[in-house]
């Protein structure tokens, strides 16, 4: 990967397939709150964004203000839920190989602290990825689609924002990357992608669409050697 000093991934829906988990434990205690939505309307507004947005957005446009019980509970549901968060098909080759091969990388995630390392646990890449794991609070809480968090996880890196690929799956996460600088590449390997993703992603400035962690691999430029 001779044109790129490190690769700067998101979490959710790149490396692991939570989205799923996270949008259907919201769904659910949301209804129980009196608030019934769709789970494809709200993770077409959720995918990629902060909680401190989404509640911003069900104020608008639905006139709902979450109630004092309502965090506790999405805490301990989601808690629960990410115990159980996977590894998306070949995540871990492509860090593997991203290791071997001496190419720097971090992740740089819009989820809290405490869910971010519980997802990295429990999907089996927290070794991997060790101390180079970035959320909002390591940049005064600005999440993405600031530019901030992709800037400073390059910078921990030590590598040129410029000369760095961010591997996003949601507009807002690919948008934050574009305004870092960065070269930025859609990956629509989670289970909860929809097809006319591709579109809204190169219209975010996706230079790159790539449907697996096989075809990721390949774009690096990380051969077979480096994939055992």
């Amino acid at each position: 990967m001779p044109d790129f000093e490190a690769v700067l991934f998101d979490l959710d829906g790149v490396l692991v397939d939570s989205e799923l988990q996270a949008n259907s434990v919201w769904v659910q205690l949301l209804a129980e709150h009196g608030l019934e939505i769709e789970l494809p309307t709200f993770m077409a507004k959720a995918v990629g964004g902060t909680h401190v947005a989404l509640f911003d957005w069900l104020r608008r446009e639905y006139g709902w203000t979450r109630p004092d019980t309502f965090i506790p509970e999405m805490d301990a549901r989601l808690h629960a839920a990410f115990g159980e968060t996977q590894a998306i098909e070949g995540a871990a080759q492509t860090l593997n190989a991203l290791k071997e091969a001496g190419i720097p990388f971090a992740v740089a995630s819009n989820s809290l602290r405490s869910r971010l390392k519980r997802k990295l646990e429990a999907s089996g890449l927290a070794e991997v990825v060790g101390a180079h794991a970035y959320d909002p609070a390591h940049v005064g809480g600005r999440g993405k689609p600031l530019p901030d968090i992709y800037a400073y996880a390059a910078a921990q890196l030590g590598a040129d924002i410029t000369r760095c690929v961010v591997v996003e799956d949601s507009v807002t996460g690919l948008s934050a990357g574009v305004a870092a600088g960065a070269t930025a590449w859609g990956l629509l390997a989670g289970g909860h992608v929809h097809p006319d993703n591709a579109a809204h992603l190169i219209g975010a400035g996706a230079k790159r669409i790539l449907k697996t962690h096989g075809e990721l691999q390949e774009a690096l430029g990380l051969g077979e050697k480096n994939l055992s």
